[in-house]
């Protein structure tokens, strides 16, 4: 079944479903909520790939100030 997926394709739902794993993740508010920015991350990366394969540029761009929250996200977290 997964042997004909394209990177493009498997990019766009691992992107999709990372992304709502960490909203899930943050919106519990439990001590493990802080992995929902390392998901919140993981979907950044998985979406600028995807937007490369698609050339979708202005994609590329929001995915890249998200991950910037992403990352600030992971930094206060592990600092607390």
């Amino acid at each position: 079944m997964f042997n004909n997926i394209s990177a493009k394709a498997a990019s766009e739902w691992m992107g999709c479903f990372t992304g709502l794993i960490g909203a899930f993740m943050l919106a519990l508010h439990t001590s493990y909520s802080g992995w929902g920015w390392v998901f919140f991350l993981v979907s950044n990366l998985l979406w600028i790939i995807y937007g490369l394969l698609a050339r979708a540029r202005a994609l590329v761009l929001m995915q890249l100030g998200f991950g910037c929250t992403s990352l600030l996200g992971v930094s206060q977290w592990l600092v607390k």
